[in-house]
């Protein structure tokens, strides 16, 4: 895609768009996971340095299919790549600190996460994010990680145009990391209560599934890939937000809850799936969903780009090796891939051959 191009994103099929993730994009995420890796690994707290290490370990498939919007812009791949891996590496470390956290403070919560906000403001403050927890020591890592996205940022033509959409979509995800970590007791009804200061946002969609659509990364993914563009309009960037969020946004994290159900309930975790009375009902309200993104996609400029993405997000999840072993869920996943077009087939069997190969 040349950035003197209009529009969001080139026209690109599945087999270019793969053979640009397996060429170039996958090797990129991998040098920059493996530097990432080498910082952790020198974290001087133990528990920082635990956790760290695990959220690139565990959830590395996260930076790899983030960084696939990168394939759709080849000039400026390099710093789409690094501005991705960091913000999503940011993203999995805090959710890992949260969840297996020594606190329960929302305060030390929403603290952490301001490094989220600091990291997407070209001109913002690098903190001090530990303030109110006892681990403190990391050295420097989550600073670099943040000053690693302020530099992406500042390098992409466009940026002003999206920054103020980036910076919603960053906040709701910030506030969603709040309110879902503090203690049980309390967490549904300040869920509750956020949702309905929200109620705006996606009025027709139940309160777990709006919260489902502020954990989703992608929004901001693809508004990073349009401000690579030298003339993108504010009325752009405003409709590339309404086409993402919230169905694709949040028929990704549903489909993340999905297949964490299982691991979800043994860990005592929050999961969006279980708020419904039935299977039936939660199949129809995924499938209401994607049903959804694939409209509000269609008005967007190289809606076959777009499109890929939901196809892959679908494939992504449901080739996930937890399918497997939870019978309700892959019930579901067969559901959801029965009729799937032949790109949905493709992406499926490249999910898997990514995992083992990348792994």
């Amino acid at each position: 895609m040349s950035p003197a191009r209009r529009g969001s994103a080139k026209p690109i099929g599945a087999l270019r768009m793969m053979h640009r993730v397996y060429k170039h994009v996958l090797p990129d995420v991998r040098l920059e996971l493996d530097r990432w890796r080498t910082k952790a690994a020198a974290i001087p707290d133990n528990e920082l340095r635990t956790q760290a290490i695990a959220s690139i370990k565990s959830k590395q498939f996260h930076c790899q299919g983030g960084s696939v919007y990168a394939a759709a812009n080849p000039e400026y791949r390099h710093i789409l790549v690094a501005l991705i891996v960091a913000l999503q590496t940011i993203s999995d470390y805090l959710d890992n600190l949260c969840d297996r956290s020594t606190s329960l403070d929302p305060n030390d919560f929403r603290l952490l996460h301001q490094s989220m906000l600091d990291a997407i403001d070209p001109a913002g403050p690098v903190g001090f994010y530990y303030e109110l927890r006892s681990e403190q020591e990391d050295g420097g890592y989550l600073q670099e990680l943040v000053r690693t996205c302020q530099q992406a940022v500042r390098q992409l033509p466009s940026y002003s145009c999206v920054q103020p959409y980036v910076t919603e979509l960053v906040q709701l995800y910030c506030d969603l990391q709040v309110y879902k970590h503090i203690q049980t007791d309390l967490r549904e009804r300040e869920l509750l209560a956020w949702r309905e200061r929200n109620s705006k946002l996606g009025p027709h969609l139940q309160w777990n599934e709006f919260a489902a659509a502020t954990g989703s990364t992608l929004g901001m993914f693809m508004l990073f890939l349009a401000a690579s563009l030298t003339d993108l309009s504010e009325e752009e960037a405003i409709r590339i937000r309404d086409s993402y969020f919230p169905h694709v946004c949040g028929l990704h994290i549903m489909l993340d809850y999905l297949i964490d159900q299982a691991e979800d309930r043994d860990g005592g975790d929050l999961n969006f799936c279980s708020y419904y009375p039935d299977q039936e009902t939660l199949v129809s309200r995924i499938v209401m969903i994607v049903e959804r993104a694939r409209t509000d996609v269609a008005g967007l400029p190289d809606a076959k780009f777009h499109r890929l993405i939901i196809e892959g997000l679908l494939a992504l999840y449901l080739s996930d090796p937890k399918v497997k072993r939870q019978g309700d869920v892959k019930r579901i996943a067969r559901r959801l891939m029965r009729g799937s077009p032949w790109t949905r087939l493709f992406f499926y069997f490249n999910s898997i051959w990514i995992r083992t190969r990348h792994a």
